[in-house]
């Protein structure tokens, strides 16, 4: 039965194996992109319900004007790394939560940064371009996609063990655990390398200084301490972060010191 079960998923993951037409990594899909979007646009609206009853979305105009000018920006440049995705509902909210250290930007486009993230780390606007840069990244890469089929494929095996097992209650706490851990941390980091590479490149495409993504991490290193930053969770180390980036810095120079108008894409009103 193990031999059957191992022999199906191994089927199940060449056959759902894609090579990522921006990043050239071979990924596992058993998700399309298409429906993570769809998923992703569903998951939003129901995420951002309540902080929208609760006042809790763009409430400071001057906080919500420069957070959107920015992104705006670099969604335009976004457009040009990928033209399909100018179908995308691109949408932006800046949620009102000062003690959460984060911002993600989901398939399709959908997008939030907190305002933890700019009160603590006070980012300038080529640091928080970064941040922004970074997460549109990950869109782009449709690792959403991915983590959700990443996710899928380990609920077959977790479903199939405790089939396997007289002890259910041990295969769906510390097994499927250890499954979801043992799956996701090397493809995470690996998706958090190549969001850093995009994430720079649209950022001084957008006219934002590259050595700020340095800078940014000497900040986010920091604040980290004995109490890591939502956003640093899944990252590599700010010191492994800082040195890729400071590779990467001077190639990215052309772009930002580039001559011409930085386009902005309208983000829609929230």
């Amino acid at each position: 039965m193990y031999r059957l079960l191992g022999l199906s998923l191994l089927s199940l993951s060449l056959v759902a194996c894609a090579t990522n037409p921006v990043t050239g990594r071979h990924q596992l899909m058993l998700v399309s992109e298409d429906t993570a979007i769809a998923a992703s646009s569903e998951a939003y609206v129901e995420m951002m319900a309540p902080l929208k009853e609760e006042g809790r979305l763009n409430r400071d105009p001057a906080v919500n004007e420069r957070v959107r000018r920015i992104t705006g920006r670099l969604v335009a440049q976004a457009i040009k790394y990928r033209p399909e995705t100018a179908k995308w509902q691109w949408t932006l909210n800046v949620i009102d939560d000062p003690g959460t250290v984060n911002a993600f930007a989901m398939a399709g486009g959908k997008m939030a940064v907190y305002t933890g993230l700019l009160e603590q780390v006070k980012p300038t606007d080529d640091e928080l371009a970064e941040v922004i840069g970074h997460e549109i990244g990950h869109a782009l890469s449709a690792h959403t996609a991915e983590k959700m089929s990443v996710a899928l494929a380990t609920d077959v095996a977790v479903t199939a063990v405790a089939v396997a097992s007289d002890n259910h209650e041990v295969a769906l706490t510390g097994t499927a655990l250890a499954a979801a851990l043992a799956v996701q941390l090397p493809n995470s980091r690996q998706a958090e390398r190549e969001a850093d590479r995009i994430g720079i490149e649209l950022a001084a495409k957008a006219g934002y200084d590259p050595y700020a993504a340095i800078t940014l991490w000497q900040k986010m290193d920091r604040l980290g301490g004995s109490r890591q930053p939502q956003w640093l969770s899944t990252h590599p180390s700010p010191e492994d972060r800082m040195q890729k980036l400071s590779q990467l810095a001077p190639k990215m120079m052309p772009y930002y010191t580039a001559p011409g108008e930085r386009p902005t894409f309208p983000l829609p009103a929230q």
